[in-house]
């Protein structure tokens, strides 16, 4: 009998709701699709399985520094292109990419106040050419640490980075002892240095600034290591452990101090300076 039946009508494009592309994101550690407003306000954590989904540098300031005492610094620095480097793309036409995006650099720095310690930070930004240390992030992360030098405040970088700009090429490579001999100063006058490494930390920025710290902080399963993984296995034709390369392998085998959730971090880095040196106190 026909009103017991209901046919079946295919669905068309105006039937369909619309959900904007923006409104969810997939854990990249359990699969679980999440509402990006509450991780937002997780500071980009899975509230399910506590994978560290990648978050920007402007949002690190804000998980670290007190509200309202953030004061950029060397915002105007511009990349130069003193090779004229082309590969598929000049190098301008990449640098005019990237800050069409918003960013000036793959690195932001300034002062501020976490939990009322003056401190000098440096963020490095992964969305900006992934995050490669060119002669600019060089001398921004260097001029932010003779800042600390001089006004005796603790230094803190977070990196997170794909090492140092090919298209820089001995340009970028210099900013490794460049950087190196700054912390090498505020060594010599006591003055603390604390590494935070995030996902990923490789290439030139490992092996320079990112672990000369006095404490060496990484967030968990963050990839930290010179040369991939792979480009390792086929060099010494062997396989390579469970997790290599990862936080947590770090950490047991001494190159990583502790493996800190994000969203401690700012107690941590606080707790730490705090025993450094008695005097810095709110």
């Amino acid at each position: 009998m026909a009103w017991f039946r209901k046919d079946k009508k295919p669905l068309k494009a105006q039937d369909r709701r619309d959900v904007p592309t923006d409104v969810f994101d997939k854990c990249k550690g359990c699969g679980e699709i999440l509402y990006r407003e509450r991780l937002a306000q997780n500071f980009n954590v899975c509230p399910d399985c506590g994978y560290h989904l990648r978050i920007s540098a402007e949002t690190y300031v804000e998980l670290l520094i007190d509200s309202d005492t953030f004061e950029e610094m060397d915002a105007d620095l511009r990349a130069s292109d003193p090779l004229g480097f082309v590969d598929s793309k000049p190098y301008p036409e990449r640098i005019a990419a990237a800050e069409a995006k918003g960013k000036s650099e793959a690195v932001l720095c300034g002062t501020g106040e976490l939990d009322g310690i003056e401190v000098v930070l440096s963020v490095m930004d992964f969305s900006f050419i992934g995050g490669s240390m060119g002669s600019v992030v060089g001398e921004k992360i260097a001029r932010a640490g003779r800042v600390a030098l001089e006004e005796a405040r603790p230094f803190l970088i977070v990196s997170a980075s794909g090492g140092a700009r090919m298209q820089e090429g001995i340009y970028s490579l210099m900013q490794m002892a460049k950087t190196a001999t700054v912390l090498a100063r505020l060594h010599d006058a006591s003055i603390p240095f604390i590494s935070i490494l995030t996902h990923p930390t490789t290439g030139g920025v490992t092996a320079s600034y990112a672990m000369l710290g006095d404490v060496n902080l990484a967030e968990p399963e963050a990839l930290v290591g010179f040369a991939g993984p792979r480009v390792i296995e086929e060099t010494i034709k062997q396989e390579l452990p469970k997790g290599f390369q990862r936080a947590e392998f770090l950490e047991e085998h001494g190159m990583v101090d502790r493996v800190v959730d994000r969203r401690e971090m700012k107690e941590m880095v606080a707790t730490i300076l705090r025993h450094q040196h008695a005097g810095w106190r709110p």
